[in-house]
């Protein structure tokens, strides 16, 4: 869930830059590349994924 964000996060980043839209400070290209950037750093960590959670509580 997190490499999706992250993956929108980077193409609003693009299109600010690329469309050259003038926005304030807080909302900048660069402040949501690197928003994407930690969520992509999370993503990778194994934060958010949902993958330990699956195999938890099964008896065999």
């Amino acid at each position: 869930m997190l490499g999706i964000t992250a993956a929108v996060l980077f193409f609003i980043a693009f299109l600010i830059n690329a469309a050259d839209i003038a926005t304030n400070d807080v909302l900048s290209s660069t402040n949501f590349m690197l928003i994407g950037l930690a969520a992509l750093a999370l993503h990778v960590a194994g934060i958010g994924t949902g993958w330990a959670s699956r195999g938890r509580g099964r008896r065999r």
